[in-house]
C-alpha cells in the first residue's frame, strides 16, 4: 500500500479504558479491523478476550517513548489501521496529549474515559474541577508539585514504583508544607481496590505498592511567604542576613516572574531567596551556601514561611552551580570578596540564560570595582545603585535613625543573542 496524502488520512482514534471496567464498545468495534493495536501493557494483556485480527501488530507503550512514537509515525505513513487505547482519558497527562502534538488535532480522534483523578475524588466526595494536577510518573523532578502547595487547592499526585507516597509526604514535611491530609489510592476502579488515609506524617512513614494515586487535601492553615519579612523572624546561624530594605532593592533590580528559576549564591540566611519565592512561585529558587550552620538555619526559615520551592544547595561556588537549573536570574549576596570570586562570575555569567539578570550585592569599594569591572568587559556595561538607608531605633526618652551600611547594588543583563 503506498503512502496516503495528510489530508487523506482519517483521524487515529485514540480511546480511553476505565481502570478494571470492560473495554468499551467503540474499542470493541475499532478492534475489529485494527491492523495496529498501541496500548500500555496490561491493555494490550487484556486483548485476549477479544475478537480481532490475528495477524495484528500490537506495540506497547512503554519509556523511553520515543521509539514507540516513531514506529507509530511509520505505520501511519504506511496508512496502515491504527488504534490507541490509553488508561482513562488520554489527554490526562496520558498519550492523546503527545499525539496531537506530534501530529496535530485533527490528525487524532480522542474518545475519553473516567480517569484516575475523577474516580479519586468521587470516593472522597471532592469536586475534581477544584483540584490541581501533578504527574510524578517516569521523573524525579518534584519541582511542578511544589509550585502548587502554597496554592490552598487539592491536589491529585500521580505516581510511579519510584516515588510513592512515602517519599512524597516526607518531601513536603521537609519543606514545611504539612497542611495536607493525604489519600492514597490503589488500583482504582479494580477488583481489591484500597484506600489508605492519615497525615503527610502518617503517609511517610508508611509503605505503599505500585500503581498509586495520591490526594492531598489541605487541613490547616497555608503558610505563604511574603515580600517584606522581618529580620527578627528570620533564623540566622550568626546574624548573616540582607536588611529589608537591601532585599526590596535588590529583588525590584532582579525583576523575577512567576516562571523564573532563580540562584541566590552565598545565601546566608536566605532571606533573599525565601522573597524570591513569592516572586517565582511557579518556578524554581536555588539558594547556594557553604555554611552548614547557615544551610541549617535555612532549612529551619523554608519551613517556617512554607517557602517549599526553595531548594538549599549546601556547597562552594563556583564547584556546585554546573549542576543546578540554568537561571533566568542570579542574585550575589556573598562571596565575592573570595579568592574565587572571578571563578564564580565567570560561571554565573556563562550558565545564565539568554535576556537574563545578575544582581550582586557589594559592600566593599574593592568588591564592587572587581564586579562592575567584570560585567562591563563581558557583557559591555553595568548599573551600580549605592543604597544607603536609616530605620528608628531607641535613643533616651524618643526615638532617632540608626545608619545602615552603605550597600553597592550592580545589575547586568546578558544580551539575548549571548549562549
Amino acid at each position: 500500500m503506498g503512502k496516503l496524502k495528510t489530508a487523506d488520512r482519517a483521524p487515529i482514534p485514540v480511546v480511553g479504558v476505565e481502570s478494571g471496567a470492560p473495554l468499551p464498545g467503540e474499542a470493541l468495534r475499532l478492534l475489529q479491523t485494527a491492523e495496529v493495536v498501541c496500548a500500555g501493557k496490561e491493555l494490550l494483556d487484556r486483548l485476549g478476550d477479544t475478537d480481532g485480527a490475528p495477524n495484528r501488530e500490537l506495540l506497547a507503550v512503554a519509556a523511553p517513548l520515543d521509539p514507540v512514537l516513531e514506529r507509530l509515525d511509520q505505520l501511519r505513513e504506511l496508512g496502515r489501521n491504527i488504534v490507541v487505547l490509553a488508561d482513562g482519558d488520554p489527554l490526562f497527562f496520558g498519550i492523546g496529549r503527545t499525539l496531537a502534538r506530534r501530529w496535530g488535532s485533527d490528525a487524532v480522534r480522542i474518545v475519553p474515559a473516567v480517569g484516575c483523578l475523577q474516580l479519586a475524588c468521587a470516593r472522597l466526595g471532592l469536586p475534581w474541577h477544584d483540584v490541581r494536577c501533578v504527574s510524578l510518573h517516569g521523573t524525579r523532578d518534584i519541582a511542578p508539585l511544589l509550585a502548587h502547595v502554597n496554592t490552598g487547592s487539592p491536589l491529585c499526585v500521580l505516581l510511579d514504583d519510584a516515588t510513592g507516597p512515602n517519599a512524597v509526604a516526607g518531601i513536603l514535611l521537609d519543606r514545611g508544607a504539612d497542611w495536607f491530609t493525604g489519600h492514597v489510592f490503589r488500583r482504582l476502579g479494580q477488583d481489591g481496590e484500597e484506600r489508605q488515609d492519615g497525615t503527610l506524617a502518617e503517609l511517610a512513614g508508611g509503605t505503599f505498592g505500585s500503581n498509586c494515586t495520591l490526594v492531598l487535601v489541605p487541613a490547616g492553615p497555608v503558610r505563604q511567604v511574603h515580600l517584606g519579612l522581618p529580620n527578627d523572624g528570620i533564623a540566622s546561624d550568626d546574624d548573616l542576613r540582607s536588611k529589608g530594605p537591601v532585599r526590596a532593592a535588590a529583588l525590584a533590580c532582579l525583576e523575577i516572574a512567576p516562571w523564573h528559576t532563580v540562584w541566590d549564591v552565598g545565601a546566608g540566611s536566605g532571606a533573599v531567596a525565601l522573597e524570591a519565592a513569592a516572586l517565582a512561585h511557579r518556578g524554581r529558587v536555588c539558594a547556594v551556601e557553604r555554611s552548614p550552620g547557615r544551610t541549617l538555619a535555612m532549612r529551619k526559615n523554608r519551613r517556617r514561611f512554607g517557602a517549599a520551592i526553595v531548594d538549599i544547595i549546601e556547597g562552594k561556588a563556583p564547584d556546585c552551580l554546573e549542576q543546578l537549573p540554568r537561571p533566568h536570574r542570579v542574585f550575589i549576596g556573598g562571596g565575592l570578596s573570595e579568592e574565587r570570586a572571578r571563578d564564580i562570575l565567570e560561571t554565573v555569567a556563562r550558565r545564565l540564560l539568554p535576556g537574563g539578570k545578575v544582581v550582586a550585592n557589594c559592600a566593599l569599594l574593592e568588591t564592587l570595582e572587581k564586579c562592575q569591572g567584570f560585567f562591563r568587559e563581558t557583557w559591555g556595561e553595568a548599573e551600580v545603585v549605592s543604597l544607603q538607608a536609616a530605620h528608628s531605633h531607641p535613643l533616651g526618652k524618643g526615638q532617632h535613625l540608626r545608619a545602615m551600611n552603605p550597600v553597592f547594588i550592580v545589575t547586568a543583563r546578558k544580551p539575548e543573542d549571548a549562549t
